[in-house]
């Protein structure tokens, strides 16, 4: 599904990725953890082909970039990211602005056709915002333009979903309401990809991490093997505790300082 080979990257003087090999497989859904500036959403701009390494191989969805044409491969691609959040018009029609992800576009400049009208009411109402649909984006909180934009992602019924902290910003209960429609993802044939500062995001939904640390692969695999507090330890840089519920891990920073 997902195949980094020998990744290396580098931004003028600065070595961002250094040798990272990281593969995912039909059927899995991954979270990539790490602290600020470690690299996660290089990784991300590398799957969704708008970076590109200084080294190494990358293959997506069974293509490998540079020997194909990235913008098809884009069109297998659900994307949710603060940046696309960024670039869409708050004054346009909620149904509106989700019918754009059809076609990719950011907002419509021509009449829109009434079953791609249509496919958007049904994924608003999926996300339990239908009422919302002739309201203005701008009018919806945080934590409903999140929805509105998986709602978005989900137009073009992409074989892969990548989403960049989702849930940046929103408060406890907008977070749990968002982390229920993201749960339900599952039922749908695509894999996911998700990344986040914050481990009690990891629903069970989710069935791998990866874990980076100063742009290498610290640790990679099913959850419960990468998230000890051992390995979480070491990639903060911080003593930390892990206790598990309802499949769900929860970390909780230990006095001490650094670790030795």
């Amino acid at each position: 599904m997902i195949s980094l080979k020998d990744i290396t990257f580098r931004r003028g003087e600065r070595q961002i990725l250094n040798g990272i090999n990281l593969h995912m497989n039909d059927g899995e859904h991954w979270v990539i953890l790490g602290r600020n500036g470690c690299g996660k959403t290089t990784l991300l701009e590398m799957m969704t082909g708008y970076e590109f390494p200084t080294s190494g191989t990358v293959d997506v969805l069974g293509n490998r970039y540079g020997e194909c044409d990235v913008r098809e491969v884009r069109k297998q691609i659900g994307y949710i990211s603060q940046s696309v959040m960024e670039k869409l018009t708050l004054r346009d029609p909620v149904w509106e602005v989700v019918a754009t992800g059809e076609y990719a576009f950011l907002r419509f400049y021509q009449e829109i056709d009434e079953g791609v009208r249509l496919k958007a009411l049904s994924l608003l109402a999926e996300v339990g915002l239908l009422h919302t649909a002739e309201q203005s984006l701008g009018s919806l909180s945080q934590g409903e333009r999140k929805k509105v934009m998986l709602a978005r992602a989900l137009m073009l019924e992409p074989k892969l979903l990548i989403m960049d902290e989702p849930c940046a910003g929103l408060d406890l209960y907008e977070r749990e309401k968002l982390l229920i429609d993201l749960g339900r993802l599952g039922r749908r044939d695509m894999a996911i990809v998700y990344v986040t500062h914050h481990m009690e995001e990891i629903i069970p939904l989710f069935t791998h991490v990866a874990l980076v640390q100063n742009g290498e692969i610290a640790a990679a695999g099913p959850k419960k093997e990468v998230l000890s507090a051992e390995s979480l330890s070491a990639a903060y840089d911080w003593p930390v505790d892990v206790h598990w519920a309802d499949d769900r891990p929860w970390i909780r920073a230990l006095p001490g300082g650094r670790t030795q």
